[in-house]
């Protein structure tokens, strides 16, 4: 069974992707074709000088000898450009477009004179060292970049047919194959960055050539072997030739430590997510798409394993993962979930719903709906700000302006979103991922449609089924479902019920009451369905205190406010400063109204009463014992986490003091 045609109709997801069709894509347009001023800031805890320009595009003329200069920006800036491509491929689906068309096509013919004949691509390589061509793939980016075209490029084609830009990605799906393999004549190697994994795997889904999956599988089961240690083996060539280029810094060090790269042990046996947090992450997202097409339920049982670890041990509450950023946008360890020094990246939230994806694809079970849903409530959009036109690299559950300002170890936590970085893989990541939200909504299997995101849409099925799914979620728990059919289908309609309202929650169907026990977290309706079927779910929408396993130690004596998908936080504007000096009663009465005015989204507020402490110990006192501690009374408003930081900046703090 396949979906034919799916249309968005969801008020808040079709707001959010009008921000990005005519607000997000032009303006980043402009930004990679450097015709906008903008300040670019610093970000990764300042770990990288920014930049006067994004200049990705012009790159790319001057490979494709369209222009005369040298590359500027950082190796990786291609990607960039093909991110925006992708995430114009899904805009043009629910947005038609000629103009844009016109342009991503013009774009497509540069790309296409700038490829070399074997199908390699890689401006900075092309422009300033082509002897270095596959010399250092630990560090290069030359393979993360080419499959971030490649899933431009089959995106592209699926929604315009234009053949060109499939070419391109089979090209160099070919150049990979060619230079990549258990064969002698072939590296034996994998990228420092994992992506291309996943992207050969979608051109193998396009084109239907194995050999695609073949040689990302490849890459997957040499991750971490040894004795062939690929890394070192490619640096010390580079230092035998005593290499001097700034793109691969000091040759006469070794690359960082191997649990970065994911490096330190062949995939099958890491027992915890390691390392760089978007590199992990990619990777998984490719290993569970690999074991699919290939039925390799060892690499299938790691993918599950190493989900097991994030998302029940390293994972914030908004869907954030990689704790660390001295450690380099990176896990840590189980339990060290750090609110005021989160890193969390948009880049990573992004790739845990591309991972979610992949693996609700491969197995039965809510629980990937639940998270990708918590990552498309929270971790992902907050990277946005709601006028379309600044971003977070970082999105942290705690923030002091002054702390970001004045503490070294805080300074990647930034108090307002910025206009452009450096380093800008999360602005366009962001794009890709909320023009594509339609291919979350549902998972299809030869017996079954299962409806995983109550997202609202109107959708055709191969076997004659219409869904068309209504509602104000994530505002509203009533969803309600139009099933129809012209002739009578045989087959299951499976709705997941959310892990937040298992507890509580009705259905019916043409006004019937429904009981079945819930199977993975989906109710089940086998049935022949004929003409319509009204069939309606009432949710659980009252909030939700969460508390944290007691194990992260920040966040012991403290609630989350959690209302359907959606985290809560507490923000300057409507609180005033010190904000961790509220506390929350152990039975707090919350009031939940519409908010139609604050944000450029409407949204849901929650307020509730708390005592405010304004003194614990003697006036002028640092420390003391004092008889008593001085409270008032305060009422305190909690907005969506998403929406922090689009008004004055300010304190935010996710987790709250409780009585």
């Amino acid at each position: 069974m396949k979906i034919e045609h799916i249309k968005v109709t969801d008020p808040f997801w079709t707001k959010y992707r009008a921000i990005v069709k005519d607000k997000l894509i032009p303006y980043q347009w402009s930004v990679i074709n450097d015709d906008k001023e903008i300040a670019i800031e610093k970000e990764n805890a300042d770990a990288y000088d920014a930049v006067e320009k994004s200049h990705a595009v012009e790159n790319l003329k001057i490979a494709a000898g369209l222009s005369k200069g040298h590359f500027y920006g950082f190796w990786f800036q291609d990607s960039d450009v093909y991110k925006w491509l992708e995430a114009v491929a899904y805009a043009l689906r629910y947005a038609p477009d000629k103009e844009l068309e016109g342009i991503a096509d013009s774009l497509i013919n540069i790309i296409a004179q700038a490829q070399e004949p074997d199908g390699y691509l890689d401006t900075y390589i092309q422009i300033e060292a082509p002897e270095h061509k596959f010399t250092h793939v630990s560090l290069s980016h030359e393979l993360y970049v080419m499959g971030h075209y490649i899933e431009a490029g089959v995106a592209y084609y699926q929604t315009t047919r234009n053949q060109k830009a499939l070419d391109i990605a089979k090209k160099m799906g070919d150049c990979i194959d060619a230079n990549f393999g258990p064969e002698d004549n072939k590296m034996h190697g994998y990228p420092g960055h994992p992506e291309v994994e996943l992207a050969l795997a979608k051109l193998a889904d396009e084109t239907g050539d194995a050999k695609y999956t073949r040689v990302a599988k490849y890459m997957i089961d040499q991750r971490g072997t040894r004795p062939n240690n690929f890394f070192e083996e490619q640096l010390k060539n580079v230092q035998a030739k005593k290499i001097e280029d700034p793109y691969y810094g000091d040759a006469s060090k070794p690359d960082p430590e191997a649990s970065y790269f994911q490096n330190d042990v062949p995939v099958r046996e890491m027992q915890s997510a390691e390392g760089h947090a978007v590199r992990m992450v990619y990777l998984l997202t490719g290993m569970a798409h690999v074991a699919r097409q290939t039925g390799d339920q060892s690499l299938l049982a790691a993918s599950q394993r190493l989900w097991e670890d994030i998302t029940q041990r390293q994972m914030y509450v908004t869907g954030g993962v990689g704790s660390s950023a001295p450690k380099g946008e990176a896990f840590t360890f189980d339990y060290d979930l750090p609110n005021d020094t989160a890193y969390a990246e948009t880049c990573a939230s992004c790739a845990m719903s591309f991972f979610a994806k992949q693996m609700r694809d491969a197995r039965q079970d809510a629980d990937y709906g639940d998270v990708l849903e918590r990552e498309l409530y929270n971790g992902t959009i907050s990277g946005m700000s709601l006028d379309g036109e600044h971003f977070f690299y970082v999105n942290p559950l705690e923030v002091d302006p002054e702390a970001s300002k004045n503490d070294p170890m805080k300074s990647h936590v930034k108090v307002q979103r910025a206009a452009w970085f450096g380093c800008a893989c999360c602005p366009p990541n962001l794009a890709r991922l909320v023009a594509s939200v339609d291919q979350y909504i549902y998972t299809v299997t030869d017996d079954a449609i299962y409806a995983d995101q109550f997202i609202g849409n109107e959708t055709t099925f191969d076997n004659g089924l219409t869904i068309k799914q209504t509602g104000n979620f994530p505002w509203s728990g009533d969803v309600q479902f139009t099933i129809t059919a012209d002739q009578a289908v045989e087959t299951t309609v499976a709705i997941r019920i959310p892990a937040w309202s298992r507890h509580q929650y009705t259905v019916t169907v043409d006004g019937q009451p429904l009981a079945a026990e819930l199977d993975h977290g989906y109710l089940k309706m086998k049935r022949n369905w004929i003409s319509t079927t009204q069939i309606k779910l009432t949710l659980d929408m009252s909030v939700q205190m969460v508390h944290a396993d007691s194990r992260i130690k920040d966040d012991v004596g403290k609630t989350a406010i959690q209302r359907g998908p959606v985290v809560y936080t507490l923000e300057q504007a409507d609180n005033g400063r010190h904000l961790q000096a509220n506390t929350l009663p152990a039975t707090p009465e919350f009031t939940v109204t519409p908010d139609d005015t604050t944000f450029a989204v409407p949204t849901m507020k929650i307020t509730a009463n708390a005592l405010h402490t304004d003194a614990a110990t003697p006036a002028g006192s640092l420390y003391g014992t004092p008889a008593t501690t001085l409270t008032h009374k305060q009422q305190l408003t909690f907005i969506p986490y998403f929406a922090w930081a689009n008004r004055a900046p300010g304190e935010m703090m996710v987790w709250v003091h409780q009585a």
